[in-house]
């Protein structure tokens, strides 16, 4: 035969030299879960890998990741319920401990970039990322709010301003938003295919988040989330997103969604990231811990699959002890 593929998978070394796809600490970026007040480190029992943390105890996790190459973090908060209402009007108060939290971690780590998230679901009484009225999330209304929260945001020192709610034309108004106030700088990393997901339940249980159980309030949100069956809908949003100002379009969730993600790779030239959902973690999570798969294997294999399909940028909760695990694997 004059053709042998297998040449080139005789060896280590050849397979290495040949590898088309490789992930670094420069493509990851870690959730961290923000809780207020000190010394709390409370591991999620239904996502182990991660943990809601003080800011105290957030500044240690950043050092120590530092210190493995990681240098992109994405924050979220869990807020008590006294701060809560239908507005979110606590996600711009000068009081927010959240914000006051990006202000410190990046007077601390000046050289990492920290994102934000841009959404009402952690502020509002009802579990929602908009505004409910007569039982209905309304749009404009909501995307005002988000523009008032982006500023705050990057005035607390957000590089990346993350709009995760889904709403219409919230990439432009923040944008506007953003510029107007002089944060011409900071890039909006836009969740453009955020799907209608299952997966997404560990990270609930993490912010406390979930629509409330109410008659008068949407049981879910599949009326702003896209529809999982669609995919062609996928590239009107990122279409839109792009014109609008997006510097990043994310796709969310990542490996049940690898479709979405090469083919926005394949339509677009701005950086395409993938967040690895906390659901699709635990899972993987579940299985290793039954025997039924090896953790070392499958999980570094997991984010390449994610690098193969076009993602430039992944989070996922991985993050760290995906470099924790490559670090003892070269020694």
């Amino acid at each position: 035969m004059l053709h042998r593929p297998r040449r080139n998978r005789r060896a280590a070394s050849v397979r290495s030299l040949i590898r088309e796809n490789k992930v670094t600490a420069d493509d990851l970026i870690m959730p961290l879960f923000l809780v207020d007040g000190k010394g709390i480190e409370e591991q999620i029992p239904s996502l182990p890998v991660a943990y809601r943390r003080s800011l105290d105890k957030i500044l240690k996790e950043i050092k120590s990741c530092i210190k493995l190459g990681l240098h992109s973090f994405i924050l979220f908060p869990k807020i008590q319920e006294k701060y809560k209402d239908n507005l979110g009007t606590y996600s711009y108060s000068t009081d927010n401990f959240y914000l006051k939290a990006a202000k410190k971690i990046k007077a601390k780590f000046p050289q990492i970039t920290l994102i934000s998230d841009v959404a009402l679901d952690p502020y509002s009484v009802d579990g929602h990322d908009g505004i409910v009225v007569n039982g209905q999330i309304i749009n404009d209304e909501t995307v005002a709010v988000l523009a008032q929260m982006a500023i705050a945001q990057a005035e607390a020192g957000f590089d990346i301003i993350g709009p995760s709610d889904m709403m219409d034309g919230r990439v432009e108004e923040i944008r506007n938003a953003l510029d107007a106030a002089g944060y011409t700088e900071r890039g909006i990393m836009s969740y453009t295919a955020k799907y209608a997901s299952g997966f997404y339940g560990p990270f609930r249980d993490a912010l406390d988040s979930a629509p409330v159980d109410d008659p008068s309030v949407p049981k879910d949100k599949k009326s702003y989330q896209m529809d999982p069956a669609n995919s062609r809908e996928a590239s009107l949003e990122a279409e839109l997103d792009a014109l609008e100002g997006a510097d990043f379009l994310m796709v969310k969730p990542a490996v049940h969604y690898m479709d979405i993600i090469r083919r926005l790779r394949e339509e677009h030239m701005l950086p395409i990231a993938a967040y690895h959902v906390s659901g699709e973690c635990a899972m993987l999570i579940a299985a290793c811990e039954k025997g039924w798969l090896d953790y070392e294997t499958v999980m570094p294999e997991t984010l390449l699959s994610i690098k193969r399909a076009g993602a430039d940028v992944i989070i996922t909760y991985f993050a760290k002890a995906f470099l924790e695990l490559t670090k003892l694997t070269k020694r």
